[in-house]
């Protein structure tokens, strides 16, 4: 009985390894919002750091967190770094590219609680009277996060995120 279940924990634990070998090797989390603003009233409230702390769902997650920005004061070259509880780590986010008023570019480096190397994606439409702002997040999903995904939705955890943020940007564009 007892090689019985040993072999049954054996052949489940191999399964799950071997179902995580099979998830995509890339992500890509992507929400949306429509703003009744002109592409020209939002971009800047993206396209400089300084301002995310209006915004940024994370700023909310940790009002404590140390933040440093250097670099130039907006877009390309933009640099904010952060180090904070365990719900943000640390890390470090540079503006690599800026499109006045259509598109950011950031590179997206966490150190803390794991390492990863991610591309962030702002994207402003216009439609009519209001712009359909598109915050997306792209990366690699080394063997350990494919495990991980396998029991926590990705998508979910930093969508719910990107859903809040994108309603804040709302408000504070609109108001």
């Amino acid at each position: 009985m007892l090689k019985v279940l040993a072999f049954t924990v054996v052949v489940g634990i191999v399964a799950v390894l071997a179902l995580a070998a099979t998830r995509p090797d890339t992500f890509r989390v992507r929400r949306a919002a429509s703003v009744k603003a002109p592409p020209e009233r939002i971009f800047p409230l993206i396209n400089d750091l300084r301002r995310w702390s209006a915004w940024s769902p994370y700023e909310k997650k940790d009002p404590a967190m140390k933040r440093t920005l250097s670099g130039t004061a907006a877009g390309k070259g933009a640099v904010y770094e952060w180090d904070g509880n365990k719900d943000i780590g640390k890390g470090r986010m540079e503006i690599i590219e800026s499109s006045p008023p259509t598109r950011v570019l950031i590179a997206l480096d966490f150190v803390r609680p794991f390492e990863a190397h991610n591309l962030v994606e702002f994207t402003l439409e216009p439609n009519g009277d209001s712009t359909r702002v598109t915050w997306a997040m792209d990366g690699r999903s080394p063997y350990v996060a494919k495990l991980m995904g396998l029991f926590f939705s990705m998508d979910r955890m930093i969508g719910e995120d990107f859903e809040a943020g994108l309603a804040s940007l709302r408000a504070l564009a609109e108001g």
